[in-house]
């Protein structure tokens, strides 16, 4: 098993055993979360502040009112972020014009992955940065962002493939920032769960209005 591959399934079981319980049919919530008096506050996306391939910012505030799907990845990784991106693509594909969907791929090599090189890498892809943000910034901080908010994890490890370990997962957050899914990357059956978890999640939205 490779490292990548053991820290996507050690940090999916935490998040798992962390899932709030539901027996109204929607999605779990994943995190831990606090009881206080009658009301229950859940994990959550924490303010972040990136650069894009459009060297724009992108806040918490670019997925307003939108549902989004995250990874973290970087361009020159010769393992599993090829998959990731045949899969992600996937996601891009069936909801492209679904103002609601959008996506969000964290680089975990900003030395390399410059903004110049992020826009090239999703020019190759033929996406829209509308739809598919590629973002950089400070490496720990990015790193941090993902162990805190996301629950997924990556290193520097020169014995590494790459240089790097990190996680396959995708992250389903919804429109309160909060955890809605975590699924492998890697594994089309997994992203078969997404696409309708998606779904899922869109119309319990709908449900509320």
């Amino acid at each position: 098993m490779t490292k990548a591959k053991y820290l996507f399934i050690s940090l999916a079981i935490v998040a798992i055993g962390c899932t709030s319980t539901s027996t109204s049919g929607k999605l779990p919530i994943y995190g831990n979360k606090i009881f206080e008096e009658n009301d229950t506050i859940y994990h959550t996306i924490e303010d972040f502040r990136l650069v894009d391939q459009d060297s724009s910012w992108v806040t918490n505030a670019t997925f307003e009112d939108q549902v989004y799907v995250s990874d973290f990845f970087f361009t020159s990784c010769p393992t599993i972020c090829p998959k990731m991106k045949q899969q992600m693509l996937r996601v891009y594909e069936k909801f492209e014009d679904n103002g609601q969907v959008s996506i969000l791929s964290h680089t975990i090599d900003p030395k390399h992955d410059t903004v110049a090189v992020l826009k090239d890498y999703a020019s190759k892809l033929g996406i829209k940065s509308s739809k598919w943000k590629f973002v950089t910034g400070d490496q720990d901080y990015i790193y941090d962002l993902g162990e805190k908010s996301y629950m997924v994890m990556a290193d520097e490890d020169p014995e590494a493939a790459g240089g790097f370990i990190h996680s396959g997962a995708f992250l389903l957050v919804d429109k309160d920032r909060r955890i809605r899914g975590v699924y492998d990357g890697t594994v089309d059956e997994q992203v078969d769960i997404l696409l309708t978890d998606i779904d899922k999640l869109l119309k319990e939205y709908e449900s509320t209005k």
